[in-house]
């Protein structure tokens, strides 16, 4: 009873359920006047013209079994005019009754009844026991690639949605959600916001700020991370109070720029752990290419140990008799002296100083362009819309308008002889046309691309892309250094640096009996133990009970190792 006054109540609250409810109560007004008015007809008609007497009762009676189409047949007009009155009424009754009366119910009455038992539904407090958990201000693709990982981990969350049946919805999903307003500090206490791991605002940047400015005074001393889609705006959060800024278009720009060679070939380092260095470089026009990792003699010329190998977006175990191709990318771990022996290993390879090309003039192209620049790279940019030509400016050392598919066009731009293609385009789709079209007319050019949902990841490397990144990845992997206080590593899409202490069934085991690799897919690169970190260790390593295990893959493999050895 209480549940059915309360829910009675919020219906009768709403302005937009009033309103309804008075078109209803119209609605009925008119359809009474109207059975009325038939029943003084019909009995007029059948004084003045048939000479029957009938109660009023009887008129009333005949009016609604015409009206509702139910017709009995006991009463009957004899003339024409009673007749021709007869169609009318039931012409009106089917429109008035059959049509418009339930439309009317479902639209005024019922739709809103079954809406407000909906929201009721939402659940507006998180749980009395909930700490050390996430609040997520809003989902969206980074939120579910976040949601998924902190599953993962089991790390508890807890999303917002200011809509109550949109978080009705969720809560049926199993998401773990509570229905508020992002910019109402009441929410943030029903989140029990102070007792939270970290707040990720991830809204405009003006909602953002707010957000903000508002958690704060019920946390001050959790961290709050926000995005940011304006380069200026990384200030003013910062000075609204966030802990840490994410500028996604600008950080991933830069990390397309960094793995691009031009000029000579080098090695470009993605992250660390404690004291190891985590870095790639390409194989292509040096003389590793063709060879075996054995043949290479890496890890005796510079101590740096080659722990995985890319190969068009899939990450294979580096193994002495695994073959490097021409677009192999390896994956090295090693010092910050280790990697700088490789460096100038490298230095008089890969010559190539023609103007890299970026098809794509948005945000994250200008950005790319604006990285590259800071590198000393010189720059071709093709841009379609003519419209972008003021923001594109001088920041590309040439700007080519037309469409990136026009073979003149691209091949005026150096695409014959460009040393990388990076396709900045926000259309999936595009860029993997584009990605076919440009590795046709280039074989050996170096193509990189953006991609805005991670499903078309296999796609554009099936078309010939060397590296595909979107910003749900590296969002969600900036997320997670936070929240365990790391240096941030960005592999690659798909691929995570995962450190996990050795599970009790792995404790005094050799590492090869273990067989991690053959039964998860991911590889072993290196392993924590009494103080030191070893990489790319032998199958003869024994683990300890305080050993952490480093490694590589994706969240699915993560997944295997959690089930079949924690």
């Amino acid at each position: 009873m209480k549940v059915l006054v309360s829910l009675l109540f919020n219906l009768l609250d709403a302005r937009e359920t009033r309103r309804n409810l008075g078109v209803l109560f119209k609605f009925l007004g008119v359809l009474v006047v109207i059975i009325v008015l038939y029943s003084v007809i019909f009995h007029v008609i059948m004084i003045d013209v048939e000479g029957k007497e009938h109660s009023w009762a009887t008129g009333l009676y005949w009016t609604l079994t015409v009206m509702s189409t139910l017709g009995f047949g006991d009463i009957v007009f004899d003339s024409d005019i009673g007749r021709l009155f007869s169609i009318l009424v039931l012409m009106s009754g089917i429109i008035l009754l059959l049509i418009l009366l339930p439309f009317t119910l479902i639209r005024s009455f019922y739709a809103p009844w079954l809406e407000a038992q909906i929201r009721g539904r939402a659940p507006r407090r998180a749980r009395e026991d909930l700490s050390g958990h996430v609040v997520i201000c809003g989902y969206d693709a980074l939120a579910a690639g976040l949601v998924e990982r902190l599953a993962l981990y089991d790390i508890p969350y807890c999303l917002i949605e200011p809509d109550p049946a949109e978080a009705a919805r969720k809560h049926r999903e199993g998401l773990s959600v509570i229905t508020g307003d992002v910019d109402s500090r009441e929410t943030y206490v029903n989140l029990r916001a102070a007792n939270a791991r970290l707040i990720l605002a991830n809204l405009g940047d003006a909602v953002n700020t707010n957000v903000t400015i508002t958690a704060r005074e019920v946390a001050p001393s959790v961290a709050i991370v926000a995005t940011a889609e304006a380069e200026d705006s990384i200030d003013v959060l910062e000075l609204s109070g966030c802990t840490h800024v994410l500028p996604l278009h600008q950080q991933l720009a830069e990390r397309l720029a960094n793995r691009i060679n031009a000029g000579h070939a080098e090695v470009h380092v993605i992250g660390g752990i404690r004291n190891l260095r985590i870095a790639e470089f390409a194989v292509h026009n040096t003389p590793f290419a063709g060879r075996t990792i054995r043949e290479t003699q890496i890890r005796e010329a510079t101590g740096v140990e080659i722990v995985s190998v890319w190969e068009r977006g899939k990450l294979l175990p580096a193994r002495p008799d695994t073959y490097l191709a021409d677009t192999s990318l390896l994956v090295v771990a090693g010092t910050e002296q280790q990697i700088l022996e490789l460096n100038l290993l490298l230095v008089i390879y890969d010559i190539n100083y023609n103007p890299v090309l970026i098809i794509g003039g948005g945000k994250v192209g200008r950005a790319t362009a604006k990285a590259l620049r800071r590198k000393n790279v010189e720059v071709h940019l093709i841009e379609r819309n003519e419209a972008l030509r003021p923001r594109i400016g001088d920041i590309p050392n040439r700007l080519f308008l037309g469409d990136g598919a026009d073979r003149e066009l691209v091949m005026a731009a150096g695409l014959s002889k460009a040393p990388a293609v990076v396709l900045s385009s926000s259309d999936d789709a595009m860029n993997i046309y584009l990605t076919v079209y440009c590795r046709r007319l280039n074989p050996e050019v170096l193509i990189l691309s953006r991609i805005t949902h991670p499903r078309n990841l296999e796609a554009i490397y099936r078309a010939g892309a060397d590296f595909a990144l979107s910003y749900t990845s590296q969002g969600v992997e900036d997320i997670f250094a936070q929240l365990h206080a790391r240096e941030l590593l960005v592999i690659g899409e798909g691929v995570e640096l995962f450190v996990v202490p050795a599970p009790s069934s792995l404790v005094g085991r050799d590492l090869g009996r273990c067989a991690v690799s053959e039964r998860t897919g991911l590889t072993v690169v290196g392993i924590q133990q009494d103080g030191m970190v070893v990489t790319n260790p032998p199958l003869s390593t024994s683990l300890h009970k305080d050993s952490e295990l480093i490694m590589l893959g994706s969240t699915e493999q993560r997944q295997a190792f959690a089930r079949d050895f924690e």
